[in-house]
């Protein structure tokens, strides 16, 4: 089997994508793609195995896949790419998929949820990146298919997020071989709120930087970029939130698809996605503190400001006071027939200045000192 390229191998030019005003007046099952083409052709991977041994084979089109027979008790047929609805016909026909099941994998927009189709479940969950230069968060769909000896999973691009189970897999000593198509279907959904995991402490890294950059120097572009972890928080929670209530809803659903042995290793996965949203919940709080932070420190900025044009214009004041009072068109004035009655009056205008100037400074109203 080919390897998998790196999460972060897409291309950087922007893909085409199907509108949904496509699907208009088209009846249900209609399959159509809905969303953003990732792959230049699609690709299908297979791995049977069972306590014994493991085969792999990698398709290129669905022709090649036409002969293939299970000699195996467990299958996974992986898909990267979902645009070629032929391909979805045609696996729907071999493993008598609901054509609202092949409808929802073709439909990349999916909300997470799982539905019980009797002979298999099936299963939506959002995996997540971050992009630690451009500061984003993307989410493509995973669609999952258990069924009693068999597991279809169904990928927009090759992301290497399921490489770890594969490793396992091949392993001459894994017992993953002998659990089944359940315990798969565990490890697969344990390898998704993995990656949660790396992304909220990237996040976490990033935020934690940026209320640094807050407290010691707060400017508009850092309201910007507060602006944009919040949105890119909610994006995560969005893709994170309903895993909680899908594996849930596995646990205490019918135990025809998952065995009593294979729920403890569900309930640590429901575990984790609970810490992951409690983390998030922490993390939105972070940046709501960063906003307010930012706030102040942009309210306390200004009155500082305002504080000292106020205290400037008050030193001065006395100034204008005195040489408005010598201005004055009367012919009997004090010092005007005086030779050093200029610099008296300007020596009595520095004095006042001086003496206010060293009031506000001792009152800490010419700025902070340390």
């Amino acid at each position: 089997m080919a390897n998998s390229p790196h999460p972060r191998s897409a291309p950087s030019h922007r893909r085409k994508q199907t509108r949904r005003s496509v699907k208009t007046g088209l009846p249900p099952g209609s399959l159509v793609h809905l969303g953003e083409v990732k792959t230049d052709h699609p690709t299908i991977t297979l791995i049977e195995y069972d306590a014994n041994a493991i085969e792999e084979r990698n398709f290129q089109s669905i022709e090649a896949s036409r002969a293939y027979r299970p000699s195996h008790a467990t299958v996974w047929l992986n898909v990267y790419g979902l645009q070629d609805a032929s391909i979805m016909s045609e696996i729907g026909s071999r493993f008598d998929l609901h054509p609202l099941v092949l409808e929802d994998i073709l439909n990349t927009s999916q909300r997470p949820k799982v539905d019980d189709y009797g002979e298999y479940l099936y299963i939506v969950a959002r995996a997540v990146e971050f992009d630690v230069e451009a500061v984003d968060v993307t989410t493509e769909q995973i669609s999952i298919v258990v069924g009693r000896h068999f597991l279809l999973t169904f990928q927009e691009r090759p992301s290497g997020l399921f490489d770890p189970v594969r490793q396992r897999l091949r392993a001459e000593t894994s017992r993953m071989r002998s659990l089944g198509s359940d315990y798969l279907a565990y490890a697969l959904l344990d390898a998704l709120v993995d990656r949660y995991f790396l992304v909220l402490e990237s996040i976490t890294d990033r935020a934690e930087e940026l209320e640094d950059q807050v407290l010691h120097n707060a400017s508009p572009a850092l309201l910007a970029r507060i602006n944009h972890f919040k949105r890119e928080t909610v994006d995560l929670r969005r893709a994170v939130w309903p895993m909680r209530e899908v594996i849930n809803q596995m646990i205490r659903g019918d135990t025809r698809f998952f065995r009593t042995e294979t729920l403890p290793y569900l309930r640590d996965v429901y575990d984790h996605t609970v810490h992951v949203i409690e983390s998030l919940d922490a993390m939105r709080e972070l940046i709501g503190d960063m906003l307010e932070v930012y706030l102040s420190s942009v309210s306390n900025r200004l009155n500082v400001e305002v504080r000292l044009l106020t205290v400037i214009t008050i030193i001065f004041m006395p100034a204008t006071l005195i040489s408005g009072i010598f201005g004055m068109n009367f012919h009997s004035m004090p010092l005007l027939d005086k030779f050093d009655g200029f610099w008296t009056a300007i020596g009595m205008m520095v004095a006042v200045a001086a003496t206010m100037g060293v009031v506000f400074w001792r009152r800490n109203w010419l700025g902070s000192r340390e």
